[in-house]
């Protein structure tokens, strides 16, 4: 059969190469790989986000644990201070409850030795002249006896102002209430007896044994005659 001719004038058919593809599957090819692209972006930075926030939230929960450790550890170390303190003040506390009786009987002795326990340092009183004792050159010779009871006496005195002075650099301090209002909490009535006049009831006229007190706690109430 004869085959058909193209009409003259008519445009001759573009050939295009053997295998190659049509314009219409490369258009769909590119289309294609730009979406695979847009999904992978689009995963990776999902899990770049998910990444983000685990790390977030594990600083906020490590820097949550440093906040609570360091406050744990501040209320530790004021509690350490308050109960050193606490402790300290228990031990001065009780030694001096255990002093007090013996400042008390030293004071005892200064007065019956005729030293004025505030001024210990102090001269006492001369003590009658001692049978036995002799003059020389128109002079009393110094008598043993005399000698001994005022060292005696000082050395007491002395004892008693150290014993006084340590606890008062401890913060021990006493107090002698006389002429004050009787107050139970820092005094304690031995006696009562007649006032003057002038003197209302209920105040102190004389204090036997002065109080003793640290930080403002009573370790023994001055103990007193009240007025009636």
């Amino acid at each position: 059969m004869t085959s058909a001719r193209r009409p003259a004038g008519a445009p001759e058919e573009e050939r295009r190469p053997a295998g190659a593809p049509k314009e219409e599957g490369e258009t769909a090819a590119e289309t294609s790989g730009d979406a695979a692209n847009d999904e992978s972006g689009a995963a990776v930075d999902a899990d770049f986000d998910a990444l983000l926030a685990d790390v977030k939230r594990e600083r906020d929960e490590y820097l949550e644990i440093a906040q609570r450790a360091r406050a744990d550890f501040e209320n530790y170390r004021r509690r350490a201070a308050r109960e050193a303190q606490e402790a300290e003040r228990r031990g001065k506390s009780s030694l001096a409850r255990e002093l007090v009786p013996a400042l008390d009987n030293l004071e005892r002795a200064l007065r019956a030795a005729g030293v004025d326990p505030e001024t210990p340092t102090g001269s006492s009183p001369s003590p009658a002249k001692p049978t036995g004792s002799s003059e020389v050159g128109g002079q009393e010779a110094p008598s043993e006896e005399v000698s001994a009871h005022e060292a005696l006496a000082r050395g007491v005195a002395l004892v008693y102002g150290e014993l006084r002075a340590a606890l008062e650099r401890a913060g021990v301090e006493t107090y002698d209430p006389t002429g004050e209002r009787f107050d139970p909490s820092l005094h304690e009535a031995l006696a009562t007896r007649p006032g003057d006049d002038a003197v209302d009831p209920g105040v102190v006229l004389e204090t036997l044994e002065k109080g003793y007190r640290l930080d403002g706690q009573v370790l023994r109430a001055a103990r007193v005659i009240v007025s009636e």
